[in-house]
């Protein structure tokens, strides 16, 4: 094919599309190369500029002619494309409007241009590749790195796509990726919530925390995870709990940091939790004055006075009273109606569970900040790794939300303290969220508050301090769209609901029209890759990983053709009870 072949010519051009009508379209076609959506066109005018289009529909006309005085008619073949750039001097740029019009020349772009302009997309120190063209995989398609992780990515797919499979090959490159030759681990840090046990496969020498190993102290929730843990959603005592809740903490905070000034709900001090259940328990059973609300009568006809509220919290939250029963001039304290006898029975129930030792038990109880965070950002003592797997399986599932919350606050706080501290980022953090419409929905309920909060917060304001998101989900059309809004890079695979579908499509940075149409037919590890940090957008194969994380298919017919295998009942109940 030369480019001296006119049977071709653009007959509309629009912001966002451009139609060439094709009479020919065998000599049309690159040598040994057939065009298909997806194929790239070369529109070119006399001033040496090209521009880039990418095929999103085909479609067949028939026109009128005249042979020898007789009507007749024929085929024309029009084609829609999306235009992506221009290609001025071997150098390809986004957008642009330097094509004059009408252009002159349309012709399929070759291999060879195609290769050129992403190899030549970014400095050799700026890319990082995970992908090849879906039709010509052995042109790969660098992104420039940097800003591939610092603008948040989303990654979304139906099940079965390969979503897991992608996202562990591109942190298995990252960790790879070295800038000079030295032995051992490079600078990577990357935290994963794996909602299914499926990452510790893809990465054996990350560092995974189960719900055995987890250590997440109660002494650091804030105000929305603790509403979260001890209120009912629905009670109509829930504010006067709420502000309870937050006097009684802060007091105890106080109580066990005597010497620290400047004591507020939300520091992060240790204080025993015993102390709130022991406050909670006094004021269920409170008797006092009936004139002064700050002298309690108790069981053996003594009195106490306190100076003020907090001074009753602190003498509460260390000792345990027996009240009066009956006495002249007596009454019950404000909380010992009833009122708070649901939220006292929740709390106590709560810090006794034995499925709650990470949060509530000795190990939580004695941790230090320091300890806390070396356990999420990788840097345990003598088993420093580029991954921590956080795996919440075994989470109980209305803890879920408080859990993720938590460790993305902390981690949050922890890259926002150090880059005030330090004036610099050294160690920017990833933070993937696997199913994360399970725990960032849009739905709004309440149980969901406390870490919807946390993530939208990375996604707003993380990219200042060095720390970013990866979301995954096979669900896009569930997440907070604050979230999804914020994500600069995409990785959409199949999708086959029509709610996500669309729900991407609005969201996608480039407008690219019939081209999102493709995404129920992409085949598994396929994906469309779009964002600021690839070139021009395009159809992708996502490179196997090595290892891969288990979430392969059961064979569900390969299993049943086996002989009647037998079930070891008591190990499997032992396992569940824990």
């Amino acid at each position: 094919m030369t480019e001296e072949i006119a049977n071709a010519e653009v007959v509309a051009v629009y912001p966002n599309k451009v139609r060439v009508a094709v009479d020919d379209l065998v000599n049309f076609q690159a040598a040994g190369e057939s065009l298909r959506v997806g194929s790239f066109l070369k529109v070119s005018d006399n001033d040496n500029v090209s521009l880039i289009c990418i095929i999103e529909s085909f479609s067949i006309e028939m026109k009128e002619t005249k042979t020898e005085g007789a009507s007749d008619s024929k085929r024309v073949y029009m084609i829609d494309a999306y235009p992506l750039g221009t290609l001025k001097n071997g150098k390809f740029n986004r957008g642009g409007d330097e094509l004059a019009i009408p252009p002159k020349k349309v012709v399929p772009a070759t291999k060879d241009e195609i290769a050129a302009i992403y190899a030549e997309a970014f400095d050799v120190k700026d890319r990082f590749g995970f992908s090849s063209l879906i039709r010509q995989r052995d042109i790969k398609v660098p992104v420039h790195g940097d800003r591939f992780f610092n603008k948040h990515i989303a990654v979304v797919g139906a099940s079965g796509s390969g979503k897991s499979s992608s996202v562990s090959s591109i942190l298995q490159k990252a960790m790879a990726a070295k800038n000079g030759e030295y032995d051992g681990l490079n600078n990577s840090h990357i935290v994963i919530f794996d909602l299914h046990s499926e990452y510790a496969a893809a990465f054996p020498q990350a560092n995974v925390i189960t719900v055995d190993n987890l250590v997440l102290p109660y002494w650091l929730l804030n105000e929305d995870e603790m509403e979260d843990m001890f209120l009912e959603s629905g009670d109509n005592n829930n504010y006067n709990q709420e502000a309870l809740l937050r006097s009684i903490i802060t007091v105890a905070k106080r109580v066990a940091n005597p010497a620290v000034t400047k004591v507020n709900f939300d520091s992060p001090l240790q204080y025993d939790i015993d102390h709130l259940a022991n406050a909670l328990r006094n004021l269920t059973r409170e008797k006092i004055d009936s004139d002064n609300s700050l002298i309690i009568k108790l069981k053996d006809g003594t009195s106490k006075e306190f100076i003020d509220t907090d001074d009753q919290f602190s003498h509460y939250c260390q000792h345990t009273y027996e009240f009066a029963i009956k006495a002249t001039g007596v009454k019950k304290g404000p909380y010992a109606e009833g009122s708070i006898d649901k939220f006292e029975r929740r709390v106590r129930s709560k810090i006794t569970n034995s499925r709650l030792e990470f949060l509530f038990g000795d190990k939580a109880k004695k941790a230090t900040l320091e300890a806390v965070l070396e356990q999420f950002t990788g840097y345990p003592k003598g088993s420093e790794a580029n991954v921590t797997i956080i795996d919440l399986s075994g989470i109980p599932f209305e803890l879920l939300s408080i859990t993720v919350s938590l460790i993305s606050r902390l981690m949050f706080d922890f890259c926002y303290y150090a880059r005030r501290v330090e004036s610099g980022t050294e160690q920017p953090f990833l933070m993937v969220y696997e199913e994360a419409h399970k725990y960032a929905p849009k739905s709004g309920l309440a149980r969901y508050k406390a870490s919807l909060a946390a993530i939208e917060r990375i996604a707003k304001e993380g990219r200042k301090y060095g720390i970013s998101l990866m979301i995954s989900s096979q669900r896009p059309s569930e997440i907070s769209e604050t979230i999804f809004s914020q994500c600069s890079n995409f990785l959409a695979m199949r999708l086959t609901n029509p709610d996500d579908q669309s729900y991407v499509r609005r969201l996608l940075p480039d407008t690219l029209g019939n081209l999102t149409e493709g995404m129920p037919a992409l085949e598994q590890g396929e994906a469309l890759l779009i964002g600021d940090a690839v070139i021009m957008p395009c159809v992708v194969y996502v490179e196997k990983c090595d290892p891969e994380p288990a979430s392969s298919d059961v064979k569900y017919l390969t299993l049943w053709k086996e002989e009647w295998k037998k079930i070891d009942f008591e190990k499997r109940a032992k396992n569940w009870k824990g």
